[in-house]
């Protein structure tokens, strides 16, 4: 508080010693945008150096990622082949929903993946710490550790991604690429949607961390493939409880034209990036009010 008392004094009196920070209107000090900026990007660095210290490990978590991605496309291929033609697909569109949910899972990675892991910074008591500091709570979460699984997850996302374009039979007019990129981030945007409200869940019962790596296995069998070869209920909930489907399905079926027996309107599967930053927004909101009422690890 003193800090704070110290910081409106000065700026009431035209001193600008301490630059960096700000005071908000509910009297709490913070950091202005530029330092916020300077120190997220410092920190970032600093988590690839003490990851990349250790050659040996860095190198193996990037080849688990790639290994990862690899085994996925491996399946989906062996299917493809078994069964072509799969939900009234053709295989070249089955590749783009395989391939663009992997592109913006890796993204999801890269920006949100530690939201998976809220349960063990939780239980270390991180939390507490996190509090303390001028940077937001859940941007410290990501900036925790640097996503070495990402780069492998991207890597295979990239290169499985650019395959699938040049074997789809269609006109890449300048709409429909700037479409294809709106999607890929409001893939990741509602994958980061999913898993921060599974976060806040951690926040109270760390026990959660059991649900989301439950809801990662779904992602990775469920989320390569057309939705509509499974049964009509099972296909609602990937649409309504859990939103798989906008993530990759939803966008893919939009591009390819293949909107019929989606159990949506054509024009809500083309929104979906749309709804994955409504969905992002809200869970980051939820994530929040989580935070207020949050307890420390001694209750």
């Amino acid at each position: 508080m003193r800090d704070v008392q110290e910081v409106v004094h000065r700026k009431q009196h035209g001193d600008a010693r301490r630059p960096d920070f700000r005071v908000t209107r509910h009297g709490d000090l913070r950091l202005t945008r530029r330092a916020d900026l300077k120190l997220t990007l410092r920190i970032v660095g600093l988590t690839f150096r003490a990851q990349a210290e250790y050659r040996a490990e860095f190198l193996l978590k990037v080849a688990f990622g790639v290994a990862w991605q690899v085994s996925i496309i491996v399946f989906a291929s062996v299917l493809l082949g078994r069964f072509p033609g799969m939900g009234g697909w053709p295989s070249d569109a089955v590749l783009l929903i395989a391939a663009m949910r992997m592109l913006s899972h890796g993204v999801f990675e890269l920006f949100c993946g530690r939201a998976t892991e809220l349960s063990t910074i939780v239980q270390a008591g991180k939390i507490d710490a996190y509090l303390l500091r001028p940077l937001p709570v859940y941007r410290q979460v990501q900036l925790s550790i640097f996503p070495s699984n990402a780069l492998g997850d991207l890597l295979v996302g990239v290169s499985m991604f650019a395959g699938a374009v040049a074997a789809l039979d269609t006109e890449w007019t300048p709409l429909r690429i700037g479409y294809v990129a709106a999607a890929l981030a409001g893939g990741a945007l509602m994958e980061g949607a999913i898993f921060t409200l599974l976060s806040a869940l951690q926040l109270r019962l760390p026990a959660g961390l059991s649900w989301s790596r439950w809801v990662e296995e779904l992602f990775s069998t469920f989320g390569n493939y057309p939705l509509k070869i499974l049964p009509g209920a099972v296909n609602g909930a990937f649409t309504f409880v859990l939103p798989l489907a906008f993530v990759a399905y939803f966008p893919a079926a939009t591009i390819t034209g293949n909107t019929s027996g989606l159990g949506v309107p054509a024009a809500l599967a083309a929104a979906a990036p749309l709804a994955g930053l409504a969905a992002f927004v809200g869970s980051r909101l939820l994530w929040n009010f989580a935070l207020r009422h949050y307890t420390g690890v001694n209750g």
